[in-house]
């Protein structure tokens, strides 16, 4: 099977062709979205980080940039410093110019100020369409492909028809050589016993468990202090409203988005696949955050289940909305892309809901445009921090 995509000099392939202006720090995100501005169709990868970080804390930042900024479904970088930033914008350069792709860099307090920043970046900005925007798409084999798993919004038909649904999507792409990764470490406490007996081998496995246990004694920690009762519980009201009722319960929902496929490795936030197949990447349980490692360890598409339903979307990687709740496709239908409910009404087999999901990410894969892209949706890039109790 193929699809048509863009070859990057690293060897990858994307499935969108973007220019992305980064900052390196918080600091310049103002003059960063004013150069991106100026060209159509130009993404800006605003965010809250970079500055005032330590140890594992500004290595998980450097690591999420870096790996966004290399991600093959960008076609070129230009990079924006403040100057005295902790993560440096000269690290930041050096780092993507090792992909081979087009990187221009700026640094504010060189320049003088935020106008004379915002002149140069558009003229290094114009230099960078000019190599970007002739690029083509070309066909390329399936096995290529990444996919990332998120669910967000859950309810009592995610884990009966969405979840198990792009399950079958993400077996089927992995049987024909290519690779998934799922993650939300903070909703997979209570099923860590059934992931185990699918990993591929005993390392795998002690690391698997080793991640879940380290969430689940910080979410001890972070939960036990009784003057924040009323704020602790670890699935949300909307989780409640949509009948489910523990995080055991949902646990076992979520692992569906994963179906059967070994699992090859444990990925920490934000690191790159090293191989072909299925992994568990350690990631919070919030969509944001968990997109935004998902996306920068190499998934070109993201999956997103969701029974309550959400219009959020990723700067950079086509997020595609599935339901398994006929209300709330009904309801949302101009954000959501799929509704499996007919898995609900037995109409259809999960089987044959996770194929055609997989059509569709061929569709999505070779240009067709998701809903959330359509809308401009792009509130799932969300750097997080690391907190240590």
């Amino acid at each position: 099977m193929k699809f048509k995509g863009y070859k990057r000099a690293d060897g990858r392939v994307g499935v969108r062709n973007y220019i992305a202006v980064i900052p390196s720090v918080f600091c310049a995100n103002k003059v960063a979205e004013k150069i991106a501005q100026n060209i159509e169709g130009v993404i800006c990868l605003k965010h809250g980080v970079g500055c005032s970080q330590v140890g594992e804390d500004l290595e998980q930042t450097a690591r999420t940039l870096i790996n966004l900024a290399n991600h093959p479904n960008v076609g070129g970088v230009l990079i924006v410093g403040l100057g005295c930033e902790r993560f440096t914008p000269f690290e930041f350069y050096n780092e993507v110019k090792k992909s081979g792709k087009p990187v221009e860099k700026i640094i504010i307090q060189e320049e003088g100020d935020t106008l004379q920043t915002i002149d140069k970046g558009t003229v290094l900005l114009k230099k960078l369409y000019h190599k970007v925007s002739n690029n083509q798409r070309k066909e390329f084999d399936i096995s290529e492909l990444v996919l990332g798993l998120e669910c967000g919004g859950t309810d009592a038909f995610s884990g009966i028809a969405a979840n198990p649904s792009i399950g079958v999507t993400s077996d089927t792409l992995i049987s024909l050589g290519g690779s998934s990764i799922f993650s939300e470490t903070t909703e997979l406490l209570g099923a860590e016993k059934i992931l185990m007996e699918r990993c591929v081998n005993k390392k795998v496995a002690e690391l698997l468990l080793k991640t879940i246990k380290k969430t689940e004694r910080e979410l001890a920690i972070s939960t036990s202090d009784p003057t924040y009762k009323k704020r602790s519980n670890l699935i949300s009201t909307g989780n409640f409203s949509g009948g489910i009722s523990t995080v055991v319960e949902k646990a076992l929902g979520n692992i569906e988005k994963a179906g059967k496929s070994p699992i090859n490795g444990v990925l920490k936030f934000a690191e790159t696949i090293p191989n072909k197949g299925l992994f568990l990447m350690d990631t919070p349980g919030q969509d944001g955050e968990s997109t935004t490692g998902l996306v920068a360890g190499g998934a070109q598409i993201i999956l997103f289940t969701t029974g309550r339903g959400t219009p959020t979307g990723f700067p950079i990687a086509p997020v595609i909305k599935v339901t398994g709740n006929p209300q709330t496709y009904q309801k949302m239908k101009i954000n959501i892309d799929f509704d499996t409910s007919k898995i609900i009404t037995s109409e259809k087999t999960i089987t044959e809901m996770g194929k055609e999901i997989f059509n569709l990410v061929l569709k999505v894969a070779s240009g067709e445009k998701t809903k959330a892209e359509i809308l401009g949706h792009d509130e799932l890039f969300i750097i997080p921090r690391i907190l240590h109790y």
